[in-house]
């Protein structure tokens, strides 16, 4: 009751929205720029708007701002159409340099000098040219704390705050991508070991969290658009059409399927290979070292994660759980509310959703 209370009480007293959290997400790829806008009810948070402005090819590529301005126009609107007037946003994954460390020290501020002193032994950048921050994971012996980090060339930050700068959109929040996706699809306070597969158009992203918190992460350079060109060559269609035999059949077994199948698991395995790789050298290392807990799950995240039969190929193939994501998951109850984006398309926006609910009290970011 308390706590209704106070979020009756917050609502009611609510700042004017030109000094109000932003609540609100701007992720780019390579297929375009999502924007969502959170609203804050008695009954918690729900979409009130997202919106989808597609890139022009090779506009945003491995995670390079290669067209600034066609990506700024694209910025200003899709935030037009949610109503955004200041934003969090997302730093490429591609682009990121995880790092974990321990060090003395009881506030941030002396936790960050510490880190600064040997930064060069973390992130393969001059210090002078890389841009970090750190989150708390846990205590370790003597007095250290050890943090969970993640560093980018300053030159990759500039140039993003510099497209946002050419929408006119002010950014309250840079973080990496794969820490918003994990405050998406985890409900607060879990504190599993979870691979998050992220099936882009033209990439998949791995990240291995343990309490929200990711510990891994890398991209592969094959995505769902790979699968659309395997029809494609297959059945000699448009990509259209090759866009809905691929949603309707997926890579379930069916009689007469079997050409299809084929084709189709050519690309699929290829994607399996490497997600399993690194998920047994995590399986090994953690079995070795004792230092983090084994995987215990994995969803699916991306627009291409919906894929028909997708879940259990790769169920069989990792040996652990695999589902796809709920990216409203630390929204408020669907018995409240009903989103208006549908749950195949959702799947796509795991990382601005992400970014709007950094603004949450009990978010944590890095």
């Amino acid at each position: 009751m308390a706590l209704l209370l106070g979020t009756r009480m917050r609502i009611a007293l609510a700042p004017p929205r030109y000094i109000a959290l932003p609540f609100s997400g701007i992720d780019i790829s390579t297929s375009g720029v999502k924007a969502v806008r959170l609203v804050e009810r008695v009954h918690g948070l729900t979409l009130a708007a997202y919106a989808e402005e597609k890139l022009p090819a090779g506009a945003f590529v491995d995670g390079e701002f290669t067209d600034s301005r066609a990506i700024a126009g694209a910025i200003r609107a899709s935030a037009a159409r949610c109503g955004i007037r200041s934003t969090n946003a997302a730093l490429p994954e591609s682009k990121s340099y995880l790092f974990e460390t321990s060090v003395p020290g009881g506030t941030n501020d002396e936790r960050r000098i510490m880190v600064e002193q040997h930064l060069d032994e973390l992130v393969p950048l001059p210090p002078s040219e890389t841009i970090f921050d750190t989150v708390p994971i846990g205590q370790g012996k003597a007095g250290m704390t050890m943090l969970s980090g993640v560093g980018f060339a300053k030159r990759v930050v500039d140039e993003a705050l510099a497209t946002f700068d050419g929408a006119k959109m002010p950014v309250a929040a840079l973080e990496g991508e794969t820490f918003a996706m994990a405050r998406a699809l985890l409900p607060e306070g879990d504190t599993s070991t979870t691979l998050i597969i992220d099936v882009g158009k033209t990439t998949t992203k791995l990240a291995i969290v343990e309490s929200r918190i990711p510990r891994f992460a890398t991209t592969i350079g094959i995505g769902g658009h790979a699968f659309t060109l395997a029809v494609q060559k297959h059945f000699g269609v448009t990509e259209t059409e090759a866009r809905r035999v691929k949603s309707e059949r997926g890579i379930v077994p069916a009689p007469g399927n079997e050409d299809y199948l084929a084709a189709m698991l050519s690309t699929v395995s290829a994607i399996r290979d490497e997600i399993l790789r690194r998920l047994e050298y995590w399986q090994a290392h953690q079995a070795k070292s004792g230092g983090h807990a084994p995987v215990s799950q994995a969803l699916l995240a991306g627009g291409n994660a919906t894929l028909r039969g997708l879940p259990e190929y790769l169920q069989g193939a990792l040996g652990i759980p695999v589902a796809t994501g709920d990216v409203f998951t630390n929204l408020a109850s669907r018995d409240i509310w009903i989103p208006d984006l549908e749950y195949a398309e959702s799947l796509a926006y795991a990382t601005a959703i992400g970014l709007a609910l950094r603004d949450t009290p009990h978010a944590h970011a890095a």
